[in-house]
């Protein structure tokens, strides 16, 4: 179901022409009322009026997640306080956290587009929704939750967290739509069989899954435990939230950028150079209608493409292939760049590993050194010793092979990981210590 057609398979010529004037009015909203933009303008010699193309964006200077730190707590914002009726704010677990704001139609606005991607996901009305998504300054469950009203669907608001009960819930109130990060799900299908339940018996039909990179074959983990579609959400609180992209469920291949909200670009994130459709680089993102908090070539540090090539589901709107990592989050081992998605590719081509696994970098004798933790099953981990050897001899190799870094691999038993109720912690890298 396309929740909103007209705009949702717009032809190109007309979404251009909306964007530009969106753009447009936006560049002069935030020259008159945020001085830090102004003043980019002005050093850049430029005025709003000067893009007078869509093109003409990329003469404008990026903005920055340490630009946002800079301007604590509410000096990006593009209106009084006395029209901002919600605050959200990153966790700030490396740095200043960004906060951002929204006014009343800011939160019918990202309602409206999280109805539209919830709908892209397998949602309709009538369906009720398993929000196990945080509340609070984290975006992500008010997000899917005032989407899953205005779509007609019912919600459950369970947040994160107490685990055992969400499965009860789960059992007892029949949800049809599960909405959580990849790893938080894989630990509700573990808590579940261990409770004795199985997914099988329960009514899901679709998953929305995003807030952490995941790749194909965990997809197909999570499909195969949770008895499930599951398809990708993109978003990030300086942009609007959850809802900024999504992948119908129709065909999977690529998150759909809700192109008439948000202007998309893939730079290279070395040299910041555009790059054409196709090419993997750097997300930047502007946005067309956030009225309190409104970015202009906001550098999201994801690394991705972009396909404009028409899908199956009828949508028009330019589609992002799945984040592979971000440029921040990317490791350097011996000169070597690694993202953890590709190491995650690796290790769920292997049998008798579980989908639970965390990258640990320490520096010994002035060396980058690498080790994989991951989980085995039960039976793999009380077999003899020398099997185990031989699957981390193996992984080990694959590793080396596929991503051409040597890696320690270290096999722990069941549960050894701690598991998050949230984004799921993939690097310990002790180097910044």
């Amino acid at each position: 179901m396309i929740h909103d057609i007209e705009y949702e398979t717009m032809p190109r010529e007309a979404l251009e022409a909306i964007q530009l004037r969106r753009l447009q009015t936006t560049l002069e909203r935030v020259y008159a009322s945020v001085p830090f933009y102004r003043k980019k303008f002005r050093e850049a010699g430029m005025v709003p009026a000067d893009i007078s193309r869509l093109e003409d964006l990329k003469r404008i200077p990026f903005t920055t997640k340490q630009d946002l730190r800079d301007n604590y707590p509410f000096n990006m914002f593009a209106v009084p306080m006395d029209n901002v009726v919600r605050i959200h704010a990153s966790s700030g677990t490396t740095g200043q956290p960004t906060v951002v704001g929204y006014t009343l139609r800011d939160v019918g606005t990202w309602s409206t587009l999280m109805a539209r991607a919830l709908a892209a996901g397998g949602a309709g009305r009538g369906d009720i929704i398993h929000n196990a998504y945080g509340y609070g300054l984290f975006t992500g469950g008010l997000g899917v939750h005032y989407g899953a009203e205005r779509l007609g669907a019912s919600v459950i608001p369970v947040s994160g967290g107490n685990t055992k009960r969400q499965v009860v819930i789960m059992r007892d109130f029949g949800p049809t739509i599960m909405t959580a990060t990849p790893s938080y799900a894989l630990h509700l299908a573990e808590v579940a069989e261990d409770m004795g339940v199985s997914f099988n018996s329960l009514k899901f039909k679709f998953g929305i899954f995003g807030a952490e990179p995941w790749s194909e074959k965990m997809r197909a983990e999570i499909e195969r435990k949770l008895d499930l579609t599951a398809v990708d959400i993109y978003g990030l609180s300086e942009v609007m939230g959850p809802g900024v992209a999504i992948e119908c469920h129709e065909a999977k291949k690529g998150l759909h950028v809700f192109e008439d909200h948000f202007i998309p670009e893939i730079v290279d994130p070395n040299t910041l150079e555009p790059l054409p459709y196709g090419e993997t680089g750097e997300l930047v993102f502007t946005s067309l209608t956030k009225e309190a908090f409104p970015v202009i070539r906001y550098r999201t540090r994801d690394i991705t493409s972009l396909n404009p090539e028409p899908c199956i589901c009828g949508r028009t709107h330019v589609r992002m292939n799945r984040v592979t990592g971000r440029s921040d989050d990317m490791l350097i081992i011996r000169g070597v760049n690694v993202f953890p998605s590709q190491i995650e590719s690796v290790l769920m081509e292997t049998d008798d590993v579980l989908p639970h696994y965390q990258l640990v970098v320490d520096r010994e004798d002035n060396l980058d050194v690498l080790t994989v933790m991951v989980e085995v099953g039960e039976r793999s981990f009380t077999d003899e010793v020398k099997g185990l050897q031989q699957l981390e001899r193996r992984i080990t190799k694959n590793i080396k092979e596929m991503l051409g870094v040597s890696a320690r691999v270290k096999l722990v038993e069941p549960k050894a990981i701690e598991r998050s109720q949230g984004k799921a912690v993939r690097v310990v890298d002790n180097r910044r210590i």
